[in-house]
């Protein structure tokens, strides 16, 4: 074992906040083990690993410690036989008091892996009834949620209890968006709870957070915005600004070219009558697509999977990021709670007898009845409360 110690200063931080502290992995080794210990009380130090073959993990500060063999690593981190050569701890200086956080690493490589750890499968159980939402030009209004976490960072849940939670919450679809890391993804396929996972991870760092949806590999959230961008463009998938005016994790980042989606609806958005979110969305550019993330960690935290709901038309469930690439979105408080959606040209609100629906002229319009269309116009149409409470988004894409 090699051990490791020093302090980070506060001026350390501001100099470089990641920080990697190289080690040695010799040839034939089966396993790599690292412990960082630091006073949790003073401070907070984010926790991943590279390899010479480059990234082999992330667990920011959701935990102190990682194993990596060839079978199977610690959620958050890739399997794969170790190879020889220098590897880094990483160190994110995520919170350093003005004193300083004394650290320490334990760094143990082993010739023999030690077992897998066993993980239970939680039973599978129904789903609530579907909605009854007619089709559009053959596509389908799917119910999603597009900010969700598991043990692979710091949620609580293994996949196949998330996806569970999703499915009971009467969910299509579910991204789920663990943080800088895409140890899930090779997962996501394998469960089955009669639920779409979609592959998705939470670009972290302390001026922003921004989801990257699609099997594009992992994006390096140590580099500029605009790399994150380029690469989800280049690889086929789509980036989304994250909880913009999220406290602590709002969004401070630079950057050249402003992604179309953002996550204008988050499980933080606690008084809807705060019309802040719709401010900035109508501030970033002309033409956002409005999504909605519940942001779930574990149960007593944020919201709960599809809260809020985002609504996709597409075709099915595999297609879903193609309906979000074309604005067909609408996004609710819940699975079943009040919605309005786009049929064509035609709005259809539902269970909303009694709310007011906006137009994007402003032009307002009482609801009567709980099943009711209305005529649409280009652009986002909202339902309200008579306190001007957000209740419902629908976006203006209608066509594939």
């Amino acid at each position: 074992m090699t051990t490791r110690s020093g302090h980070w200063s506060l001026d350390d931080r501001l100099e470089q906040i990641l920080r990697e502290v190289p080690f040695e992995v010799p040839a034939g080794a089966a396993a790599v083990t690292v412990r960082l210990g630091y006073d949790r009380s003073q401070g907070v130090i984010d926790l991943g690993c590279g390899a010479p073959g480059g990234f082999r993990g992330w667990s920011g500060g959701a935990r102190d410690e990682y194993t990596i063999t060839a079978d199977w690593a610690t959620p958050g981190y890739l399997p794969g036989a170790p190879e020889a050569g220098t590897w880094h701890v990483w160190l994110r200086l995520h919170r350093i008091p003005p004193q300083g956080l004394d650290f320490t690493l334990d760094i143990t490589t082993e010739a023999v892996a030690p077992p897998r750890p066993d993980v239970a499968e939680p039973r599978h159980g129904e789903r609530p009834p579907r909605r009854d939402i007619p089709d559009v030009d053959g596509l389908r209004w799917y119910a999603g949620d597009f900010h969700a976490h598991t043990l692979h960072s710091d949620g609580g849940l293994t996949i196949a209890e998330l996806a569970e939670l999703a499915h009971g919450r009467g969910l299509d679809f579910l991204a789920v968006t663990d943080h800088n890391t895409v140890s899930h993804h090779p997962w996501l396929d394998k469960i089955d709870r009669e639920i779409t996972l979609l592959p998705g991870q939470e670009v972290t760092t302390d001026r922003g957070h921004a989801n990257v949806f699609g099997d594009v590999g992992w994006v390096d959230f140590r580099q500029p915005v605009d790399t994150w961008v380029e690469h989800a463009e280049r690889a086929g998938g789509l980036i989304s600004i994250n909880h913009p005016l999220g406290g602590d994790c709002a969004w401070l980042q630079p950057v050249s070219r402003r992604p179309r989606i953002a996550e204008v609806w988050h499980s933080g958005w606690w008084d809807r009558r705060w019309g802040a979110p719709l401010a900035w969305a109508d501030a970033w550019r002309e033409d956002v697509v409005a999504i909605g993330g519940s942001d779930f960690h574990r149960h007593g935290s944020d919201g709960l999977p599809g809260a809020p709901t985002t609504w996709v038309l597409a075709e099915d469930t595999s297609t879903v990021l193609e309906g979000v690439r074309a604005g067909r979105t609408a996004v609710s408080a819940g699975p079943d709670a009040p919605l309005l959606l786009r049929l064509g040209d035609e709005l259809l609100a539902l269970d909303a007898d009694g709310l007011v629906l906006v137009r994007p002229d402003g032009t307002r319009q009482v609801v009567r009845g709980e099943r009711v269309l209305l005529p649409a116009a280009d652009g986002r149409h909202r339902l309200e409360t008579h306190e001007n409470e957000v209740i419902a988004l629908c976006e203006g894409g209608t066509r594939a």
